[in-house]
């Protein structure tokens, strides 16, 4: 009897079907419109970061992850289904349908795409998401499927996405009323509750505790995604924190957010049922607003494809699954992507890839857990959002295309013109084009970097270059 119920444990093991309290927990907190050097733990000297520092001192730092896509929607778009975005039509932020068939896109993702969500429910997972999610449900886009439809058990979300959400009170020094903004997107969903725009990130978080909780509870393993608002702008930080400037209103409303999440994290931490099985992410969707947050020592900004645009510190925070020797260390060798999550995180749950998919992520477990520095093997590819020829305030005409392989980085346009190299290995600020030294990998990159680009389907981006650049018809997009 000893042996078969040895023989079935293995099983179960080898088959992702253990026991709830031996399935990881997984928590995925996604900042808006931060800088890779805006958490103190990567560098920034004008705002403390103490949570997320905390997390750091007990996980690992990666200074080598990107996001595929400088701008947020098709960001959000990889890491939810593991893909390039361009596969789904989502290259730009989800406007109006107007804006949205002008750039060629869809008006939201399409439920059949695979999510990380719904395999883990399929597999026993409760399913949360709390916060932003920016891939349908929108301005005039009311009928976009709900975030139910995507494998979540339950939600709750802002003014872009539908069902159930927080919509924000404005308050400024000296106002005796709070103001409202977003009032229209009451109609995307119920029920809808009003609170001060400084304190939403701490909305999501309780709303997340209680569904952890309940997850504990019913000794079921959770994944949950916490996505705040916090820190794209308009900045609103607390009335009593407010600040002088774009810059000093941003990091305010960075340090309020991190003081919000931390009641997250020290609630993880301080239960015993979760602190050794949970894996916590940190990180940003893309990189800075201009005049705002912090790309650190790299060139661009959001909607670039300059490492400022693309690249983001990530802290991953899983003592009981980390090798010990490697808690609170500083990976700066790995070269990875938020695509290669989704496959990661299954293989780290035990949970098999949906029948029939094919990621263009790698499962790179072993690089989250410390037991490795190796990088993905594949090249990662980017084409910019097609309305973002150029990025205001900066009148500078951006690449279209991007591709990193290696220490190499090369940009260039549509048809593979204007080419420009860089060796990040020793030029990471991307100050120096050595396209005009090194013919032999600007013609390998440029090869590989348009083939993918002609796999993709198309968006109005080559459409859009000659009337961004032709005088007197510069058209910049709605704002986010």
């Amino acid at each position: 009897m000893k042996t078969i119920l040895k023989f079935l444990t293995l099983v179960a093991l080898l088959c992702g079907s253990t026991f709830a309290a031996e399935r990881p927990n997984i928590v995925v907190v996604l900042l808006d419109d931060m800088g890779w050097g805006d958490f103190s733990c990567f560098g920034n000297k004008d705002a403390q970061t103490p949570h997320v520092d905390r997390l750091a001192g007990e996980g690992i730092r990666f200074s080598q992850f990107y996001v595929n896509s400088p701008i947020c929607s098709p960001s959000r778009t990889a890491l939810t289904t593991g893909q390039y975005p361009q596969r789904w039509k989502i290259a730009s932020f989800l406007n109006n349908r107007a804006d949205n068939a002008r750039r060629g896109m869809a008006n939201w993702l399409d439920p059949k795409a695979p999510t990380l969500a719904r395999t883990l429910q399929r597999s026993g997972y409760a399913t949360g998401h709390f916060g932003k999610w920016h891939m349908g449900g929108q301005r005039d886009v009311d009928d976009a499927p709900a975030i139910s439809e995507y494998g979540f058990d339950e939600s709750l979300t802002n003014f872009e996405g539908m069902g159930p959400k927080l919509l924000p009170l404005t308050m400024k020094p000296g106002a005796t009323e709070p103001g409202k903004i977003w009032a229209d997107a009451e109609r995307l969903g119920t029920p809808v509750t009003w609170m001060q725009r400084s304190q939403i990130t701490g909305g999501f978080v309780d709303a997340a505790i209680s569904f952890l909780d309940k997850a504990v509870a019913a000794k079921k393993p959770f994944f949950m995604n916490v996505w705040p608002d916090d820190v794209h702008s308009p900045f609103w930080p607390p009335v009593d924190k407010w600040a002088d400037g774009k810059r000093g209103l941003y990091r305010a409303v960075l340090m309020e957010a991190d003081r919000q999440l931390g009641k997250l994290f020290d609630h993880i931490r301080n239960t015993p049922a979760l602190r050794d099985n949970t894996i916590v992410l940190v990180f940003s969707d893309n990189g800075p607003e201009p005049g705002a947050g912090s790309a650190g020592p790299f060139r661009g900004t959001k909607g670039t494809l300059y490492e400022g645009g693309t690249r983001s510190s990530l802290v991953a925070w899983a003592p009981g699954l980390m090798d010990k020797s490697k808690v609170g260390i500083h990976n700066e060798q790995s070269v990875f992507a938020a695509f290669d999550l989704a496959p990661s995180l299954l293989a780290i749950a035990k949970v098999a890839p949906p029948p029939g998919v094919t990621f263009d992520g790698e499962s790179l477990a072993s690089i989250l857990l410390g037991e490795s520095t190796a990088s993905r093997k594949a090249p990662i590819f980017w084409r910019r959002p097609p309305d973002r020829k150029t990025m205001p305030p900066s009148p500078e005409l951006l690449p279209a295309l991007a591709v990193r392989d290696g220490d190499w980085k090369l940009l260039c346009e549509y048809d593979g013109s204007e080419p420009q190299l860089y060796n990040l290995a020793t030029d990471r600020g991307e100050t120096k084009n050595v396209a005009a030294q090194n013919p032999d990998h600007v013609a390998r990159l440029t090869k590989a970097l348009l083939a993918w680009h002609n796999s993709m389907p198309p968006d109005n981006g080559p459409s859009l270059v000659d009337s961004l650049t032709k005088p007197g018809k510069q058209k910049q997009p709605d704002s986010e």
